[in-house]
């Protein structure tokens, strides 16, 4: 039986087969009692050096961090309602202990007397930087207020807690609600092989004969794109876009509405109390963009270059709808099923004959192959260590010289219990405390399609691009050499910087050598063929200004909401952002924000720009590979040592000055984009 201690080792790897919901909060307990005792000892000897006054506080996070990283990660890929109960109690307590924390004034005057010493200015920088930004951290967690506006931030941070567990959990549970039982094989005319087994394993896993459509990605997708049946595509389409909210298909019953509206007002409040604006000044104090106004100059700027073009697009779907296929009224839930016909016919794209190439076996052997040319490492599978579900692996990742530098666990296919989408998390920091090392270790998670009995799992090249975007996220945690794990990699990084190494890493998926090694046909094992990439090549930026204001308008809809200039009802405002900048609009009864996880439950509220932010210094570092013949390996070492090592140890902008030699320039993301 594994104690709470061993739970909070942070030098070690997750204990998945022993981590129950019954042993997480005792460990948890723990941990914060351990936490409180270190606060108590701090508080009463005011110690001046770095290694009495810093590394207690460090060394108590990272046990903390420890047993939570990996109770947060089991949320997200292997949720159960004893999980979920557990996870929402945890939180309550580590948002309580949290707040307590950064809100005393002890802890705060003895970090800032510390870093006053003579002795402070010779730190390493990593060292100084930690230090001021919990520093930062602290005001902005209000512990300059006096003790009533304390007690208030206090209960707001906890609320507002519970209300993202809450949102998030709505939005799975709606998804996981909703499925349609198909026995006639006519309804899913056009959709893959592939796609016809995924929906038959679903079927089998409840008991059923014949197919069963979900709302995962994949099966929403497959439906969306390929499925000749209107009426079908309406409704998938319909239950989709209204999960979690009053539209929804249960009646309301996962309802996200007056969530929505408590977590506005409460992030306004908190705000208020901190002496900012809005909630939108309050984000971007730690962010690399200098203020909203800023921010909304960017995003009009893109969405007045790109709306023009996507109106021409749009108005040539809806040409081809009429004439093509049929379609004199195109709908929303026609967008993807004419978009993927025009694809095909102006390309010649067959992306069922494109997936036929990628299964995911062949393709993170290239994807191996390319990290070892860009970097230098080499991935070991292991045996030997918990998971948490058959699709999950473990690697170690090993330099040139074979030390092994960091860990990697992959966790790639859709399954009911593991909320949408794609993402990397932390797993274990790298840490230096003494005699304890600890390598850094990263979550790698994805929805691809699942294998069926008779089909492995077939990628498209979208689902190609999204695995190298998250290896990006990955490789800033895994190769940072900051051991103070507060600003090692991602952590601590500007959040409207972080997507650089993902983007970038992104466009690796458009040079034919590359994605060529990525492929074998999953019958024949051919290569990708050269006129099929070439086709690939020239459609990469179909419908491109038609994606830009899309991202646009997620992007304004989050800043304009948290800025309340619009008011707080959610479907004003993405109407009235719809007004100014999108070409598709949604029926009335669409509910977007509803389901809008990176705002409500994710870290992206009054930050959502970051992805076009960060796109400007992702497509410029790119052409740094470009100029040396991509795949560079002393280019690869640049970025490693300029970027993806440094963490938040320096700014953003000083580490892509490093790396790039100038500051970036936003027309590379134009030509990116295909806007110039």
């Amino acid at each position: 039986m594994m104690t709470s201690a061993e739970l909070l080792l942070p030098t070690r790897l997750p204990p998945f087969d022993v981590l129950t919901p019954d042993a997480i909060l005792p460990a948890l307990d723990r941990a914060l009692a351990d936490q409180d005792a270190m606060v108590a000892r701090l508080v009463a000897e005011r110690p001046t050096t770095f290694e009495a006054a810093w590394m207690p506080l460090e060394r108590s996070g990272n046990a903390i961090d420890a047993l939570w990283s990996a109770v947060s990660h089991l949320h997200g890929v292997a949720d159960t309602p004893e999980l979920r109960a557990t996870y929402a109690q945890g939180m309550a307590k580590l948002v309580d202990a949290g707040t307590r924390l950064r809100q005393n004034r002890d802890i705060y005057d003895i970090l800032v007397a510390l870093s006053l010493t003579p002795a402070f200015a010779s730190l390493p920088q990593a060292d100084r930087a930690a230090v001021a930004h919990m520093i930062r951290d602290f005001t902005l967690s209000g512990v300059a207020l006096d003790e009533d506006g304390r007690a208030r931030f206090a209960e707001i941070s906890l609320e507002l807690s519970q209300l993202s567990t809450d949102f998030g959990s709505a939005v799975l549970d709606a998804t996981d609600a909703w499925t349609e039982h198909v026995t006639d094989p006519a309804l899913l005319a056009g959709i893959s092989e592939a796609d016809l087994a995924m929906f038959a394993a679903a079927a089998k896993g409840k008991g059923l004969d014949g197919w069963l459509v979900t709302l995962h990605a994949p099966s929403v997708n497959a439906v969306m794109s390929f499925a000749q049946n209107r009426d079908l595509r309406a409704r998938v389409y319909r239950a989709f876009g209204t999960r979690a909210s009053d539209q929804g298909p249960q009646a309301g019953q996962f309802d996200n509405s007056p969530r929505i509206a408590r977590i506005l007002a409460l992030r306004h409040e908190m705000a208020h109390i901190l002496g900012f604006a809005d909630p939108v000044s309050w984000s971007l104090a730690t962010k690399m963009a200098s203020g909203g106004a800023d921010v909304l100059t960017f995003l009009r700027d893109l969405a007045a270059r790109a709306k023009p073009i996507a109106a021409q697009e749009l108005a040539e779907l809806r040409a081809f709808a009429a004439d093509e296929c049929g379609i004199d009224d195109m709908q929303s839930w026609d967008v993807g099923f004419v978009s993927e016909r025009l694809r095909a016919m102006r390309y010649a794209v067959d992306e069922q004959a494109v997936r036929a190439h990628f299964p995911v076996e062949h393709v993170l052997e290239g994807w191996q192959t390319l990290l070892g040319r860009l970097f230098g490492i080499r991935l070991t599978l292991r045996d030997d260590v918990a998971l948490w579900h058959d699709d999950a692996q473990y690697y170690d990742v090993s330099d040139e010289d074979g030390s092994v530098i960091a860990g990697l666990y992959l966790d790639l296919h859709a399954r009911s219990g593991k909320r949408g989408g794609a993402w990397m998390s932390e797993a274990r920091p790298r840490l230096r405390d003494g005699n304890a090392i600890g390598l850094p270790v990263a979550y790698l998670v994805c929805n691809f399609a699942p294998k069926g009995a008779d089909a492995p799992s077939l990628l498209s090249h979208g689902d190609v691009v999204t695995l190298l975007h998250e290896t990006g996220h990955c490789l800033h945690h895994l190769f940072t050499r900051v051991d103070r794990p507060s600003i090692a990699g991602t952590s601590g990084f500007e959040w409207d910087a972080v997507e650089l190494p993902s983007q970038l890493m992104e466009d690796f998926a458009w040079d034919q050598a590359i994605l060529t090694s990525m492929s074998g046909h999953y019958k024949t094992g051919a290569p990708l063929p050269a006129d099929m990439f070439a086709k690939l090549l020239a459609a990469r930026r179909f419908q491109s200004a038609m994606a830009v204001v899309r991202q646009v308008e997620f992007s304004l809809f989050d800043l304009l909401l948290h800025l309340g200039t619009m008011g707080s009802d959610p479907m004003e405002v993405i109407e009235a952002v719809r007004d100014e900048v999108a070409v598709i609009r949604p029926p009335a009864w669409h509910r977007f924000p509803h389901g809008f996880t990176h705002i409500f439950a994710g870290g992206y509220a009054s930050g959502y720009y970051s992805y076009l932010w960060a796109e400007v210094l992702a497509a410029d570092g790119f052409q740094r590979f470009v100029q040396a013949g991509l795949v560079d390996r002393a280019t690869g070492d640049r970025f490693r040592d300029e970027v993806l090592a440094m963490g938040a140890s320096r700014p953003a902008a000083d580490s892509f000055r490093a790396f790039r030699g100038r500051d970036p320039d936003i027309e590379a993301l134009l030509v990116r984009r295909g806007l110039a």
